[in-house]
């Protein structure tokens, strides 16, 4: 287990000089007066607040690394000899019907109007960082195509350079969220939806009532935060005028951009980058059950909530007044996250991780559910990647939790995409992706898939990076069909917490889930002493 303070990560593109470091600080044990660097002290004492950020920003994402106590690898999934749950209705289980194949991977969501997906994963809220921006019509088509829904973060109308207000500062026209709703509604095929999360910002420009009166969007989700960072959202700017016109809009932009003195160390070259942040929410329960209303009365038919990786305290509000104001989805997001633009050390250091968070969730839900009350639809975020994680997440929160909220797995596949389309073009492929071969055809082990869906003539304008999340998606759902049978669970509504075993006394604490010499003994024992 390290928790550890390092000083030094990939992320910040710093290096301590020494093998040994102090575990509490993270400095070189031997710090010499004239060392070239680079560590996280060394590299700030010139760069200073550039050092809180991970970069470089709009080419990377990043996630926290550090280690706690429990997480997700202490849980392992159970499997059976025998017995089938969640077949089709009349069918009989033996080999021949019980095959992993005939797993049903579909979920949904929603408290009346629900919406169905193919595979119970869906993409975090990619907003207004630049990483979003130029992947977007590689993520949104290939969460179009994967029959998932695709989350668009919030200040993507605050920070268009084309947008254009009323003389009320209201969003009248907003061309990037136009291309970003139409990407994705290009090539949905009926599975999943596009929703547009909204903050303090969003609201004051009435983006609400931009994207529901010329789009027609179903779903819009309210904000409390995310697991990466406690504070709004943040990208850069390298452009003074630029900065000056988002201070203009209303952001929080620092250092103040109007200041003299940092026009000056702008032009000077010291200052490179400006920073734009959102506001901090402020949340109660009057408030929360008044903006449900509201955007009810303008014509959503679904409203969810993203929460952080805040306190039992938040966590009982956030799972309480959902299901007072009937919430379609309430998103439950641990520490420490991934995303291309949060505090470093805010990523390593604030909130509850996922496991903790989640397994408190489940308790809260069920302590509704006990009192009679309807539970909202959940899903977790915080950290996932792969068939395993999602399994073990929906079984933990099982029966309330219909889905994975992915981050930077979701994004990954579409970079990567992207990226050979570029090496292609420059006949430039690396070994790893040449050794299958040299066109779209030979690469994409989905791309005659994704052919058969568009058609022969679409196929030509579909990006690749859209064809990787394709691709992505399909080996989640296919892993997920083999541990789902493993487990006797056919469909996502049968798999239970039963599902799953501690692998230490820790983490049964945390989870409940019994430690695995428990699971099934009562069982076994009995097995053993009947006659």
């Amino acid at each position: 287990m390290n928790l550890s303070s390092p000083n030094s990560n990939d992320a910040t593109r710093t290096a301590n000089r020494s093998k040994s470091v102090v575990p509490s600080s993270g400095l070189c044990s031997r710090c010499v007066d004239g060392c070239r660097g680079n560590c996280e002290v060394f590299k700030s004492t010139f760069r200073g607040r550039e050092l809180i950020y991970p970069g470089p920003f709009g080419d990377i994402t990043a996630g926290g690394d550090k280690e706690y106590p429990v997480d997700y690898s202490h849980l392992n999934i159970q499997g059976y000899a025998f017995g089938a749950n969640g077949l089709p209705e009349g069918v009989t289980p033996d080999p021949d019907t019980a095959r992993f194949p005939a797993v049903d991977t579909s979920t949904e969501y929603g408290w009346d109007k629900k919406v169905k997906m193919s595979v119970p994963i869906f993409t975090g809220a990619l907003g207004s960082t630049e990483i979003a921006r130029k992947n977007w019509e590689h993520f949104a088509a290939g969460a179009a195509l994967s029959g998932v829904t695709l989350v668009c973060g919030e200040n993507v109308c605050g920070i268009d350079p084309a947008l254009e207000l009323s003389k009320d500062n209201k969003v009248t026209k907003a061309p990037d969220m136009d291309r970003r709703i139409g990407a994705y509604r290009k090539y949905h095929r009926g599975f999943g939806e596009i929703l547009i999360q909204m903050n303090v910002e969003d609201t004051r420009l009435g983006v609400a009532e931009y994207i529901i009166d010329k789009h027609g969007i179903e779903t819009i989700e309210l904000k409390w935060g995310q697991g990466a960072k406690c504070i709004g959202g943040e990208i850069k700017v390298a452009s003074l005028d630029r900065a000056l016109e988002l201070q203009r809009r209303g952001y929080i932009v620092t250092p103040d951009p109007s200041d003299k003195i940092n026009q000056q160390a702008f032009k000077s070259g010291a200052i490179k980058e400006f920073e734009r942040h959102s506001r901090l929410g402020f949340i109660s329960e009057e408030g929360f059950m008044q903006e449900v209303e509201r955007l009810r009365a303008l014509g959503f038919k679904r409203i969810t909530l993203k929460t952080g990786a805040y306190g039992l305290r938040e966590l009982a509000m956030a799972i309480k007044w959902c299901s007072k104001a009937k919430i379609d989805l309430l998103t439950i997001d641990g520490s420490s996250g991934g995303t291309g633009m949060s505090p470093w050390r805010m990523m390593e250091e604030w909130g509850m991780p996922s496991i903790y968070l989640h397994s408190a969730a489940l308790e809260f839900a069920s302590i509704l559910a006990n009192n009679g009350e309807r539970v909202p639809d959940l899903a977790f975020a915080g950290g996932f990647s792969s068939e395993d994680g999602v399994f073990k997440a929906l079984a933990l929160g099982a029966p309330y939790v219909k889905a994975v909220c992915m981050g930077r797995a979701l994004m990954i596949p579409g970079m990567v995409g992207k990226n050979i389309e570029l090496w292609m073009k420059e006949n430039d492929l690396p070994k790893t992706v040449s050794e299958f071969g040299h066109t779209p055809e030979e690469i994409f082990v989905n791309y005659e898939k994704v052919k058969d869906i568009v058609g022969a003539d679409e196929i030509k304008n579909v990006p690749l990076g859209a064809i990787g999340i394709y691709s992505y998606a399909d080996k989640i759902k296919v892993g997920l069909q083999q541990l789902m049978a493993g487990a006797r669970c056919f469909n996502v509504a049968a798999i239970t917490r039963k599902e799953l075993m501690s692998l230490t006394d820790e983490c049964a604490k945390v989870t409940g889930i019994p430690y695995l010499m428990d699971c099934y003994r009562d069982e076994a024992l009995e097995i053993l002493n009947s006659k």
